[in-house]
């Protein structure tokens, strides 16, 4: 049978989501962790991949096994057994053609800056330094809805096969005096492409570069002419939508 997982986890600690030599992953340890529990090896696929350092609030995956398995009870004692920065909410058993990165339709990030020295914010936001006019980076993020091809906000040399992205909101939010939000949605996103939009709206704020120079850089595809990327640790992935999977009734209780 196929279930899906539902977790969060606090990145700090791990070189990103994905399996990779000689580093550790989240998918790293939550499939040991699973294949200690079901005593079957466990191969574990994600929604998607976050980077080093980088948090999901909520991330999906899924894996496979011969065994009837009881979700409240594994993601028990999956918490009993996982290490303090990783948590499973859920276990739930979906349909076999279900898949935890092709059936998701919506992926949603937050980026998290702060505008002024405090201790408590530094983990999970970047601290700017300068004056930012988020009026003009609400205008520049409006574009983005109206833009398929986020090549100049990609990483360069991955494996992707196209750099199409479907964009559906883009905003920044001041949360509390100081701190402020910028939230993006789309039904897939690219290696670095968050921190690398959100580097370049930051540009823009600062009046660096103008939104015709913004819509130009897009235009060019040309990651070199982008900002830079924004550190990872300000970055969240907080939401992964399905629709239509059977199984997900409760799955966001």
């Amino acid at each position: 049978m196929r279930y899906f997982i539902r977790l969060s986890y606090d990145g700090t600690q791990y070189h990103g989501w994905q399996v990779q030599p000689n580093a550790v992953s989240v998918q790293q340890t939550l499939q040991d962790a699973l294949a200690t529990l079901l005593r079957e090896p466990v191969s574990v696929t994600g929604a998607g991949r976050t980077d080093t350092g980088v948090h999901a609030r909520m991330m999906v995956a899924h894996f496979d096994s011969v065994q009837f398995i009881d979700g409240d009870q594994l993601a028990y004692k999956l918490n009993r057994l996982l290490p303090s920065d990783i948590a499973v909410q859920c276990i739930v058993a979906v349909p076999a053609e279900a898949h935890a990165r092709f059936s998701a339709t919506c992926r949603t990030y937050h980026y998290w800056v702060y505008t002024h020295k405090d201790p408590f914010l530094r983990h999970y936001a970047a601290r700017i330094t300068f004056p930012l006019r988020f009026d003009l980076m609400n205008e520049a993020a409006e574009h983005l809805l109206s833009v398929r091809d986020f090549t100049s906000f990609s990483k360069l040399h991955t494996d992707a096969k196209t750099n199409i992205c479907h964009v559906t909101r883009a905003h920044w939010e001041e949360v509390e005096p100081g701190l402020w939000r910028f939230e993006i949605a789309a039904d897939r996103f690219l290696r670095n492409m968050v921190r690398a939009i959100v580097g370049t709206l930051v540009d823009v704020g600062r009046g660096k570069i103008t939104l015709a120079e913004f819509d130009r850089i897009i235009a060019c595809k040309d990651r070199c002419s982008a900002g830079d990327s924004m550190p990872g640790h300000a970055l969240a992935l907080v939401r992964i939508d399905y629709n239509g999977v059977a199984g997900l009734e409760h799955f966001y209780d």
